[in-house]
């Protein structure tokens, strides 16, 4: 017994991380709070958690949506729904993604809801569900504007393109027996743009395909169309449910979107620490390809966080990290699993001592958006692109309990 917890020490010891990134789940239902504050009463909430919800960790996230009072949650992968399915959360999903017809038993059975974008695939998995004398609920995808999935809208059609076919494809699948539409909804290309304009076209064009339906006595319980953007800028795009992302998160789905009706928590923050300081001379060159020379005698933190773990590469030469409340520029390149960083102005840097990467330390701040703005991306990416070498620590704020997945 002793010899197998002695066992378990070490190994715990062994695996302790270098670099973590913490989310805090208190801000996620924070912030899920006051998107819901922007609607009004009976408008459902899906959370969308797609991408291991965008870096942030999918089961835990879950929960807290939940915890907070999402009616749905939305995936991208149906790995991603068994992964909720097996932790025991039961919030109906909805599967943005593609869906085999093989699929279709185990999402009837588990209260998954594929998105259906041809009619093809409606009939191949009502035979899949026939059998079982199953019914599985879908939502139609229908593409206004965005020229990625759904029926493709009548309306960017070449002229002489047969005007009715969604609305006949649509009413074929709601008379499939074993397939019930719950739900119809389309996705805004450019909502978070301040020109709401191709956002208001999308819209139109989806409500002429609704009010289509609609005056053929079939009307979906559920039109959605609103993402972060829409949620906030946009209320003619709430309809029944809104789906937002990236604010789950407390991030903004860009800086021409309005921020100044709700506040928005960032969720995340990275830490790593210094593990080896180095006093170094004038003309000293730093990292692959030596394109730092350093201009003066400087003292030189290594930091264990690299390309490997997400972070990066364009970050060379570009981005800080935060020491002892100091902002501390990167020299040279980001390598795959080591980033340096000029620490020779902050007094007493050690090895052991806290790395902020992304978050809060002292009085400054290094957010996603501005990690996003310096590799020329979006703070999704930044999130999202986190591999699984930096293990996520969970904190509620107001909680005393925490984990690490």
């Amino acid at each position: 017994m002793i010899c197998s917890l002695e066992k378990e020490q070490e190994r715990a010891i062994m695996l302790l991380p270098q670099n973590t990134a913490e989310v805090d789940l208190g801000a996620v239902k924070r912030n899920i709070r006051a998107l819901k504050s922007l609607t009004t009463r009976g408008t459902r909430f899906m959370a969308v958690i797609k991408a291991n919800a965008y870096g942030h960790g999918t089961v835990p996230v879950a929960g807290a949506a939940m915890a907070a009072g999402a009616d749905f949650l939305a995936v991208a992968r149906i790995s991603e729904a068994v992964e909720i399915r097996e932790a025991g959360i039961n919030l109906p999903v909805l599967l943005f993604g593609d869906v085999l017809p093989n699929q279709a038993v185990y999402m009837a059975t588990h209260n998954i809801r594929a998105s259906i974008t041809n009619l093809e695939t409606a009939k191949a998995m009502a035979a899949q569900l026939n059998s079982r004398d199953l019914t599985l609920k879908v939502h139609i995808k229908v593409d206004t504007g965005m020229g990625r999935l759904g029926f493709v809208h009548s309306a960017l059609n070449e002229p002489g393109y047969p005007p009715d076919i969604p609305v006949e494809d649509i009413l074929v699948i709601q008379s499939l027996a074993q397939i019930e539409v719950e739900g119809i909804y389309t996705h805004l290309s450019r909502s978070d743009e301040q020109d709401k304009t191709h956002a208001r076209a999308q819209i139109n064009r989806f409500l002429r395909l609704t009010d289509q339906l609609a005056a053929r006595e079939f009307i979906p319980e559920i039109r959605h169309v609103a993402n972060s953007a829409g949620v906030i800028d946009m209320p003619d795009s709430h309809f029944d449910m809104i789906r937002p992302g990236i604010s789950i998160y407390g991030l903004w789905p860009s800086d021409e979107v309005n921020k100044t009706l709700i506040t928005l928590e960032p969720a995340m923050s990275i830490r790593s620490k210094v593990i080896q300081t180095k006093a170094v001379p004038r003309g000293f060159e730093v990292s692959y390809g030596a394109t730092h020379v350093t201009p003066e005698p400087t003292v030189i933190a290594t930091v264990p966080i690299g390309y490997a773990d997400g972070y990066s590469r364009l970050l060379s030469n570009r981005g800080h990290m935060l020491v002892r409340g100091g902002r501390a520029p990167i020299l040279g390149r980001v390598c795959m699993d080591f980033t340096m960083i000029d620490v020779g102005h902050i007094p007493g840097v050690i090895p052991g001592d806290e790395v902020v990467i992304m978050g809060n330390q002292g009085s400054e701040t290094i957010s996603a958006d501005e990690i996003a703005k310096l590799t020329h991306t979006i703070n999704y990416e930044v999130t999202a692109g986190l591999t699984g070498r930096i293990p996520l620590h969970y904190i509620t704020s107001g909680e005393d309990h925490a984990e690490t997945q």
